[in-house]
């Protein structure tokens, strides 16, 4: 029987390794949860591994010995249920051919769905509104700006699987919207692609984020593209906060000129007494907004997308066919 395994830092991760998950890993094969692989030296660890046929990683979870890319023993394919692997494959693993694969578009929706939040609230100006209202204020004042995502020019910066499925959602709503993304060939009729992000910028209202996080992105959105935005202009960003320069961003923020909807900072943190916290023009989400916290708490009471991700990936493994989502050298040092 086909056997897997995997081995966590401490404890197994409560957001993966859910009851109705496990039952499904068992009616595939036989399932270890090993805790304290910390405490665990190289020979344990590596003995471990080369003794399972598949290694399931992700949040939590030990990194995997060096060694094994040389002797791998059983092992025939890795696993990852979440996200980026770079934390528990090492690239030795993708370079000896070993087959690793990662949640691929599973946090696509929730993601998206964040973003799109975010852009609702900010057009409509929701902070302003019901700050306003709460301190004692109803009908609004004139020149309070709210606007229609009808005809609103909205630019995406990043045409992945997550901007794929935010774009799916602004379809219904008919904005004029522009795509900017250098990997990119094709994007939907109803579209238009830009060739920079000075373009991009120079013809949206609303800027939404969904790059990845790479040496040419990283401060991308700079001061001068952030004036190229009108008076009232958006930011969403639930990609990483490091593609904007933030000092700038925070600047427009400060005049009140833009408005943004951010779930994602560079720091991460907002110290408590930052001024920020308290302009009716940004909403912090804290890198939060796209988890799921079920009635009656956590852990999840059922699977999620990464789950049935995994479990399909496995299916594909042991019928011979394709996996997908499988992470080669140039996937690997692309992802954050």
């Amino acid at each position: 029987m086909t056997s897997l395994l995997h081995i966590a830092k401490t404890t197994p991760s409560d957001r993966i390794w859910i009851d109705p998950f496990c039952e499904e890993l068992r009616k595939i094969g036989t399932l270890a949860l090993l805790e304290d692989g910390e405490a665990m030296s190289q020979t344990e660890l590596t003995a471990h591994i080369r003794s399972c046929d598949i290694l399931l990683t992700g949040w939590g979870s030990i990194t995997i010995p060096t060694t094994i890319a040389e002797d791998p023993g059983s092992l025939g394919y890795v696993c990852n249920v979440t996200g980026t692997v770079q934390g528990s494959v090492p690239l030795e693993i993708i370079d000896a051919g070993i087959p690793v694969t990662n949640w691929g578009d599973a946090p696509a929706g929730r993601v998206a769905e964040g973003a799109f939040t975010l852009t609702l609230a900010c057009v409509k100006g929701l902070r302003e509104r019901i700050q306003f209202i709460r301190t004692g204020g109803w009908k609004l004042p004139e020149g309070f700006y709210s606007g229609l995502m009808e005809g609103l020019g909205i630019g995406i910066y990043g045409f992945g699987y997550i901007g794929r499925r935010y774009v799916e959602m602004l379809q219904p709503f008919n904005a004029s919207v522009r795509i900017y993304d250098p990997f990119v060939e094709n994007v939907p009729d109803w579209c238009q692609k830009v060739d920079s992000l000075e373009a991009l910028f120079d013809q949206s209202e609303v800027v939404a984020i969904h790059a990845g996080l790479t040496d040419e992105t990283k401060g991308s959105v700079t001061a001068e593209l952030l004036a190229k935005l009108p008076q009232n202009g958006v930011i969403i960003n639930t990609a990483r906060g490091a593609i904007i320069d933030r000092e700038a961003l925070f600047a427009e923020l400060r005049s009140g000129r833009l408005r943004a909807g951010l779930d994602v900072l560079d720091p991460e943190f907002l110290p408590p007494e930052h001024p920020a916290r308290s302009w009716d023009n940004v909403i912090f989400t804290a890198h939060d907004l796209a988890e799921y916290r079920p009635r009656g708490g956590f852990p999840p009471e059922h699977m999620i997308a990464m789950h049935r991700v995994c479990l399909n990936n496995l299916q594909r493994y042991l019928m011979g066919e394709p996996l997908q989502f499988a992470t080669d050298r140039e996937r690997y040092l692309l992802s954050t």
